[in-house]
């Protein structure tokens, strides 16, 4: 399959007010229908407006980071975390600060021959710029940082990048908005790709309350097999779409994913979670007098680093049963 769309997506930023991703995202979304920007809430997009019913359809677009705190002597700057990250990654990380230019820089690293091998906190790690001199007159308190990696294609279906949390998905809505654009839906059919999930959720909650709908599905990512990780707490990469089970979620949507999955021998693992998802979802339900929500995700690995692995057929696999659902007409179709 073509890999661009899911590379550019997880190429470009969006973090903070830096929404290059949001744009490019917008703007492929923009093929299929009428897209509307709403910043903060993130871009909405609908298809066969005037229906009686409306099904959402809702991945989160933004990705974890840093934002610079203060500027140190000899091209040093200090950041704090924006969002859900692993410090034991950091050392030696190569990053980007989005500065009056952009300015590589690298979180410093101590040589292991000196003994210090329990990871700093993220505020004592220092980002060594190499810019010695004025260095304040390019880069700001408040600077917005990112990863400064790019995607690759690993051996069978894998690639690898960063944000793959969450713009596999996003890429994911893309594609099955291109399929069904075209068709005879039987009810609306809102795309959504919030902002601000990685600090709380927030795009998603303020979407929910503006979208009329009457179901939701949100789609995300989740923990694939990786070496030292409980089997309880994962699915193989390659076994298919993971299918959320939580008391919060609607039973009635999740046995209907279930079945569609069965009739269309499509490959799919149950991840059962006691309480809330940590995901879209967990407000998605909450939202005016209550929204029947459903989940799907695909197995990652890495999560929240800078070289996210996914299968591109579970990737796939994730298409073609929000593609089933609609056509369906989903799981309150009379």
């Amino acid at each position: 399959m073509n890999t661009d769309l899911i590379f550019k997506l997880s190429d470009a930023v969006s973090l903070g007010n830096l929404r290059y991703a949001t744009e490019l995202a917008k703007n492929e979304l923009s093929k299929y229908m009428d897209v509307t920007d709403f910043g903060t809430l993130g871009v909405i997009g609908t298809l066969n407006k005037g229906a009686d019913r409306t099904l959402m359809l809702d991945a989160h677009i933004d990705e974890v980071g840093f934002v610079v705190t203060s500027i140190l002597k000899g091209g040093f700057v200090k950041v704090a975390n924006a969002g859900g990250i692993d410090k034991r990654i950091l050392p030696a990380t190569p990053v980007i600060i989005h500065a009056k230019r952009q300015v590589s820089a690298v979180f410093a690293s101590t040589p292991p021959h000196l003994g210090k091998n329990e990871p700093q906190e993220i505020t004592d790690i220092l980002l060594d710029t190499g810019i010695c001199e004025n260095l304040e007159s390019i880069v700001s308190v408040g600077d917005f940082v990112s990863y400064d990696s790019k995607c690759v294609s690993l051996a069978g279906n894998r690639i690898c990048g960063k944000s793959f949390d969450d713009r596999a998905a996003v890429a994911c809505l893309i594609e099955v908005a291109s399929r069904i654009y075209d068709k005879e839906l039987p009810f609306n059919v809102v795309f959504c790709f919030t902002e601000q999930e990685e600090l709380g959720l927030r795009g998603a909650k303020t979407a929910s309350f503006h979208i009329d709908c009457d179901e939701a599905i949100a789609v995300d990512v989740s923990f694939g097999d990786a070496p030292d990780v409980p089997d309880s707490h994962l699915k193989k990469l390659g076994d298919g779409v993971m299918i959320g089970i939580s008391p919060i979620l609607n039973k009635d949507i999740t046995k209907h994913l279930k079945k569609l999955c069965e009739k269309n021998n499509i490959p799919f693992n149950s991840e059962v979670m006691g309480g809330t998802t940590g995901t879209d979802a967990d407000n998605i339900t909450l939202a005016k007098s209550g929204i029947p929500t459903g989940l799907l995700s695909i197995p990652l690995r890495n999560m929240h680093t800078p070289c996210e692995i996914i299968d591109l057929s579970d990737y796939l696999n994730t298409c073609d049963l929000l593609e089933s659902y609609i056509l369906s007409g989903g799981a309150f179709n009379d």
